[in-house]
């Protein structure tokens, strides 16, 4: 059974809601490991609401933070210590599991996300925007990723079409183009849905 590490190029480029597509189409659990910045609501529920999830298929988090900042710093000020061995992946598949922000978005001050996902060894859609700065922000993520050997599964672009952004970072970078995931003018379960199955391959994921 099919389980996916989403992670980003960067924050707010659309990895959640991209998370509860694919989480949707192959009616998987799904797991956010670190969940900072509650006051602005956790991404499960987002995940759940755009997914169409029943509550047993979103699994708790194995931290919640207050603070909209990077793990490591908003659990600082928490007063918790994350220890990444007990970032443990569940059983349940088929499973997506969401990281935050970028693969080197720090979990302490010493181990990135990254570090976690070479552990892991689970394959790795890289999420990107189309606009300018991508290709330096996607080819930097894919080093970074193949330095520590994590299994890279393919780039999913979210954004507005640009053929050549997309064409390059895949060539350059030598992975696989998985589909573009458009803006959409109004998010619900039935149009991200919609919009998933027209960009992007079901055999792709299984």
């Amino acid at each position: 059974m099919s389980a996916f590490v989403v992670t980003g190029t960067d924050t707010g480029i659309g990895k959640t809601v991209f998370s509860a597509a694919l989480t949707g189409a192959l009616g998987a659990h799904y797991w956010k490991p670190v969940q900072s910045g509650l006051e602005d609501g956790a991404d499960k529920d987002s995940v759940a609401m755009l997914a169409g999830l029943p509550a047993e298929k979103i699994l708790p988090e194995a931290y919640r933070l207050n603070e909209p900042l990077s793990p490591h710093r908003a659990a600082e000020l928490d007063g918790v210590a994350i220890d990444p061995d007990w970032l443990m992946l569940p059983e349940a598949r088929p499973l997506v599991v969401e990281g935050a922000g970028g693969a080197l978005v720090p979990l302490t001050r010493e181990v990135t996300y990254a570090d976690v996902f070479a552990r892991w060894g689970l394959l790795t859609i890289i999420v990107a925007r189309t606009s300018l700065g991508t290709i330096n922000h996607s080819l930097l993520t894919i080093e970074a990723l193949r330095a520590r050997r994590v299994p890279i599964h393919g780039v999913a672009f979210v954004g507005e079409a640009n053929e050549d952004n997309e064409a390059t970072i895949c060539e350059m970078g030598q992975v696989r183009r998985l589909g573009r995931l458009p803006l959409l003018p109004a998010l619900a379960p039935e149009t991200l849905a919609e919009a998933f199955a027209q960009a992007f391959l079901i055999d792709d994921f299984t």
